[in-house]
């Protein structure tokens, strides 16, 4: 990972954390594997030498509790980021050359197939499947002067596996299963075997079942008797 994107990163975060919205956001995404280092300084953890993506998206479980108001546009524009619009609905993006920022929201019940206001934050996010299951269970890791949330590592492999068989495009979808593999591994070898499987049991059959059809695919054996 270019330094240069890594810093813009961190800088992003603590504008975020300065202006008293960071609490009310989960950190998702490729970026999480590179912050998941410390919690696995003690066991081999090779996932981060393979970040390299623009994309930094950030979860919010539930818009209507957010605590704090800022124009997150306003804050970034200084940094370069520019407004961009997705699709025909106008979903929003901050785009940098280096990052590509955006914001989640769950999708619940019927879904649906427009932006989601968030006035709080001066923009909108898109809600997507499966992502109740990154904020039901989350670790906090320290980062300089503040705390980062992001789902434990365990919800995170397993939400790759889930997610890649739908990836459009079959480098992606290798990608994540190679990040959730290595992932899988770690948290083994940390002696977190039990935590992988509370978190494979709390999901629906459907998932379950994306999730074994994946990992017998790749005939890691260590990790399928982990969930047997």
């Amino acid at each position: 990972m270019e330094k240069k994107q890594s810093e813009l990163c961190l800088e992003i975060l603590r504008r975020f954390n300065n202006a008293g919205v960071l609490d009310d956001l989960i950190l998702i995404g490729s970026w999480c594997v590179y912050f998941y280092v410390d919690y696995f300084s003690d066991v081999p953890y090779t996932a981060r030498q393979t970040i390299k993506t623009r994309d930094l998206d950030f979860l919010i479980d539930n818009p209507g509790r957010m605590r704090h108001e800022v124009n997150i546009p306003e804050l970034l524009e200084d940094l370069g980021f520019i407004i961009i619009y997705k699709g025909a609905k106008g979903y929003i993006k901050l785009e940098h050359p280096d990052l590509l920022l955006e914001f989640l929201v769950p999708e619940r019940g019927k879904g649906i197939d427009k932006p989601v206001a968030l006035p709080k934050l001066g923009l909108n996010a898109v809600a997507l499947r499966f992502l109740s299951f990154l904020s039901a269970d989350t670790i906090t890791v320290k980062v300089e002067g503040f705390h980062i949330r992001m789902p434990h590592p365990a919800n995170f492999a397993l939400h790759k596996l889930i997610i890649s068989p739908r990836r459009l495009k079959q480098d992606k979808a290798q990608k994540d299963r190679d990040t959730a593999l290595i992932i899988l591994r770690a948290l083994i070898g940390k002696g977190e075997a039990r935590k992988i499987r509370q978190a494979f049991e709390s999901v629906p059959k459907k998932w379950r079942d994306k999730i074994l059809g994946v990992l017998n695919e790749s005939e890691d054996a260590d990790i399928i008797a982990v969930l047997a």
